[in-house]
């Protein structure tokens, strides 16, 4: 695949830096040549040799969209700049290539669907969701469906870690249950729709394996680094989230059902695998 011929959007966010470093030819532009959340800024933007369009870009602060001014961003940018994106790319029969949340859901089933119909419990979910829906009403598009996204940056892998050096032994939640997506995971799934031409539609994508919570997630993070003296407090989402106000609610269950991505041919990573090539790439940095 000729990759001058994609457009990368939020090049800079932890699914964004891994996309670049798969499609080194890619292009990609900053705020003040396009911001997306600005029809104008879309439409007169120069489209030309684009065919694919990577949306790596989302406001995913959950408890900051919960505040007045959080809210008004949350759907700017996962809602109302997916519908000024439509527009070019309909036009120029471009393909997107969008990111979706478990969060579009309530998680009260298990494992997700992709058929599942939309019940988000927060704004960054309702956001999520009407920009899936705007993704949806062109022909050629595809939306990832993800769940606790793990690369490049701040993320819950690397805030474990500087815990364990630090030998802080944390309260995590345990009642909350998924299974990460590293976005080495994502960007080899989206390789494989866009190489084999794979049909259009919603797909879920994350790493295989077992299903497992935040807190034990948290353990397995100290046994591969050697963090022996660390302990993890169990706590639910109740007692951990009492005495922080303006929380975001959570879907208990983030766990996706993976067969219908596995069924064009793609082979799911099992998370403890990337998860142990993760700890090892962050301790050599």
């Amino acid at each position: 695949m000729d990759d001058s011929s994609i457009f990368i959007i939020g090049a800079n966010g932890q699914l964004g830096t891994a996309l670049r470093q798969k499609y080194p030819n890619a292009k990609s532009a900053d705020i003040k040549e396009l911001d997306i959340t600005n029809k104008e800024s879309v439409d007169t933007f120069d489209w030309t040799g684009i065919k694919t369009i990577l949306n790596a870009a989302a406001y995913t602060n959950v408890d900051g969209a919960e505040t007045p001014n959080g809210r008004v961003i949350a759907w700017a940018v996962n809602a109302v700049a997916i519908g000024n994106l439509v527009n070019p790319a309909r036009r120029n029969g471009m393909t997107i290539v969008h990111i979706s949340t478990d969060y579009v859901f309530d998680g009260t089933k298990i494992p997700h669907d992709e058929g599942e119909p939309f019940s988000p419990l927060s704004v960054y979910g309702a956001s999520k969701a009407a920009g899936d829906l705007i993704v949806a009403g062109i022909d050629e598009h595809y939306i990832l469906r993800t769940s606790w996204v793990i690369g490049e940056g701040k993320n819950f892998v690397r805030t474990m870690l500087e815990l364990g050096k630090s030998g802080i032994s944390p309260t995590v939640v345990s009642d909350q249950t998924g299974r990460p997506t590293f976005t080495s995971e994502l960007v080899r799934a989206i390789d494989h729709l866009l190489t084999t031409k794979a049909p259009f539609g919603t797909y879920n994508v994350s790493n295989a394996g077992k299903i497992i919570s935040w807190a034990n997630l948290a353990r397995k993070i100290f046994e591969i680094a050697g963090y022996d003296g660390i302990l993890v407090t169990d706590a639910t989402s109740q007692e951990y989230f009492a005495s922080k106000p303006g929380v975001a609610p959570r879907p208990i269950q983030g766990a996706l059902n993976l067969s219908k991505i596995q069924s064009t041919g793609y082979k799911s990573n099992d998370w403890q695998s990337e998860l142990r090539s993760y700890i090892k790439e962050d301790e050599s940095k």
